[in-house]
């Protein structure tokens, strides 16, 4: 958790960027993924130092060489601990004309956030912009690896609240709500094919570390989680580098996050992993010319959530599982694709669950209504009866602010956090998980807010998933006064009209 004090030196940071001439979001959070790098880079050089002097050995990681770059300057000049306290012209200098290309430059450790500052720009306009934010940020506590990690969601959240490309990023709690319901375990290969900051990658490293702490114990699941468990893809290099940044400061130490276009004809993974968690894009057409073939032949369609979709069960190994949402046109489109896409969830895998969010939940950029699917890929069927949850709060406004409806401590998932039932109409999302647990039965009625349906009458049905298919809404008996009576009740009122009229006119005359 970060503390007013922090959080109001990142605020100053972001107004010192936009007074300064920065008026792009993802550019202001570019920028300072940068800095947070180079930060970055000197403390791996310092820690290889005082290791060597420590040991009496050479050192191990030298980031920075010894001499100087092609222009002339000393490589130690590079350095954040060095270049923060040159003059602010000197600084701009150092950094714009020696940094940023030795950044570009820069083989590192292999790590993929070497890879992706291949590209770096620099683009802060001024000396007095670039002095102002080192020595805010020079002032922000990196040590603990939550408060670096909070200190970055913070960032990120700024690019929802400036109103521009929202779309990168789906609510934190959803999120969470997804991460428990799929459980990662330590040997999971997890993949986001539409990665975007990696905000699903970095809730499931968080629920490894806090279930299952041996990760960092036991030498090979400590290097499956640093190297192995998490795999993200995109075709935006801004977001590559957003995202690798935001899983470094999660304390992951080199995760396969990598530039690609998931539906394009060059992806070819299939049954490699173990667990997906994605909200892929679904607000457009691609070209059958761009698309891969073999996604094709699962669906025929143009439609990107089908597509995605196929992907998903394209890239699970057998016996992987999935939490992905999808648009409401998903569960009950009638075009052939559509049903041919439920019919194989439901046929030829294990769709376990249909989650319906509320329709204000990615406001104020998109109104869609949504639903997370659960399935688990098996090539052999085992569908029996589908849990559906018709979810209608989260804990925050569905209106365009989006404001928190409840304390903090009471937002969330957590099901162990006790609510009143005012305070469940408010947020619904532990009530969720504490249902997911105990879905096995059938017995609850389909009044219910949860209730699961047979697979025969999801058949029957042509293979809808909407809830509102299957869900019995109850109306109250209402008993209506006779005919007879109402006219009777008229008659008189209309009797004390007309004596009310023949009053009057007494008077007057």
């Amino acid at each position: 958790m970060l503390t007013g004090d922090v959080r109001g030196k990142i605020d100053a940071i972001w107004n010192a960027c936009w007074s300064g001439g920065i008026s792009n979001p993802i550019e202001v959070i570019e920028q300072l993924t940068f800095l947070l790098f180079i930060r970055r880079l000197d403390d791996l050089q310092t820690l290889a130092e005082n290791k060597a002097r420590a040991t009496k050995k050479p050192i191990e990681l030298r980031v920075y060489p010894d001499g100087k770059d092609a222009k002339g300057r000393p490589y130690d000049d590079l350095r954040w601990s060095k270049f923060k306290h040159f003059a602010p012209a000197e600084m701009f200098e150092v950094v714009d004309q020696h940094v940023f290309p030795f950044l570009r430059t820069l083989g590192g450790d292999g790590s993929t956030y070497a890879h992706h500052m291949r590209d770096a720009r620099f683009t802060i306009p001024s000396p007095a912009l670039l002095a102002k934010v080192v020595d805010l940020l020079a002032a922000v506590p990196m040590e603990d690896r939550d408060t670096k990690g909070d200190l970055y969601e913070y960032m990120l959240g700024k690019i929802a609240s400036a109103g521009q490309n929202g779309q990168f990023r789906t609510p934190r709690h959803i999120i969470r709500l997804m991460v428990e319901l799929t459980a990662p375990g330590p040997n999971d290969v997890i993949c986001d094919p539409a990665s975007g900051t990696c905000g699903f990658l970095v809730a499931a490293s968080e629920y490894l570390r806090e279930h299952h702490p041996e990760i960092l114990r036991d030498a090979k699941l400590k290097k499956h989680f640093h190297e192995a468990a998490f795999h993200g893809f995109d075709f935006d290099n801004t977001m590559l580098r957003i995202g690798s940044m935001n899983l470094l400061l999660h304390g992951i130490e080199n995760p396969d996050v990598r530039h690609r276009d998931s539906l394009g004809q060059d992806a070819h993974d299939e049954d490699v992993y173990s667990l997906i968690l994605a909200n892929p894009p679904f607000a457009g057409s691609l070209d059958y010319e761009n698309t891969a073939k073999e996604l094709q032949r699962v669906v025929k369609t143009k439609k990107t959530e089908l597509l995605f979709l196929a992907l998903f069960i394209r890239l699970l190994k057998p016996g992987g599982r999935a939490a992905v949402i999808v648009p409401d046109g998903v569960l009950f489109g009638s075009s052939k694709a559509h049903k041919t896409l439920r019919q194989l969830l439901i046929e030829e895998h294990k769709l376990d669950a249909v989650i319906s969010l509320p329709s204000g939940v990615f406001r104020p950029y998109a109104g869609v209504s949504t639903a997370i699917l659960l399935f688990t890929k098996t090539n052999s069927g085992g569908t029996e009866n589908v849990w559906f949850y018709d979810l209608q709060a989260d804990g925050w406004s569905l209106d365009d602010k989006r404001s928190p409806l409840l304390s903090e401590d009471k937002l969330g998932p957590d099901p162990k956090v006790a609510l009143s039932i005012e305070e469940h109409a408010k947020n619904n999302l532990p009530d969720v998980l504490a249902r997911w647990g105990e879905r096995a039965g059938t017995e609850r009625a389909r009044t219910a807010q949860s209730f699961c349906v047979p697979k025969a009458d999801l058949v029957a049905q042509g293979y809808d998933l909407s809830l509102n298919r299957y869900k019995e809404v109850v109306h109250d008996a209402v008993e209506h006064r006779s005919p007879k009576d109402i006219l009777a009740e008229l008659d008189r009122i209309e009797d004390e009209i007309q004596q009310g009229m023949r009053d009057l006119r007494e008077l007057v005359q």
